[in-house]
């Protein structure tokens, strides 16, 4: 099964309305576990132990790190 998680400025009306439609989605907020205020490459660490695609609107600075860690050939299961 897909494992998400929704970065901390992520749309919670979208997390809402994912989970109307499957509850038994396997999503977490970064809020609800601690990693609030966390940087993005402690994010990405963080999800890539966990195998979860992270689910973010910051394209401006994500994807800077996210590429950074396939360069290093570190995992990356998804931005």
């Amino acid at each position: 099964m897909l494992a998400l998680a929704a970065d901390e400025n992520f749309n919670n009306d979208i997390v809402r309305g994912l989970l109307r439609r499957n509850p038994d989605l396997n999503i977490v907020r970064l809020q609800d576990i601690g990693l609030s205020g966390a940087d993005d490459p402690a994010v990405l660490e963080w999800a890539a132990q966990e195998g979860r695609v992270l689910l973010t609107h910051d394209a401006s600075t994500i994807t800077y790190y996210a590429y950074e860690r396939t360069r290093a050939g570190k995992p990356m299961p998804g931005v």
